[in-house]
């Protein structure tokens, strides 16, 4: 079993969750964060001021799969979150040791 964390920009979350969707992923989660790599912020210009900003708006999916489905996975959001342009964000594929799902016991790959 896999964890896959997927740093996206915002407005292409449902482009994301809609091709995972296509290929079986049944379940995912979903975080706004803040952050910056390379982009390293920009600045912009309110009522006349400009000011920095540092940290710029991302979503962060989070899903667990079988080890069988990541390199679909993988596809599927590099596909459906590239833009092109820089801050396009970052994929991270971990292993998953257990998993348990909580209402039934259920563990592993059965807990997916």
């Amino acid at each position: 079993m896999k964890k896959i964390e997927a740093i996206i920009k915002p407005f292409k979350l449902d482009e994301v969750r809609e091709a995972l969707s296509e290929i079986g992923v049944t379940g995912l989660t979903v975080t706004e964060v803040k952050g910056f790599g390379r982009q390293k912020g920009h600045t912009e210009l309110y009522r006349g001021a400009e000011y920095v900003v540092d940290f710029l708006p991302k979503v962060k999916i989070e899903l667990v799969i079988t080890s069988a489905q990541v390199d679909a996975a993988l596809e599927a959001i590099v596909n459906a979150a590239r833009t092109g342009k820089i801050g396009d964000g970052k994929i991270f594929v971990t292993s998953v040791e257990k998993v348990v799902r909580i209402r039934t016991g259920e563990t592993d790959e059965a807990a997916i």
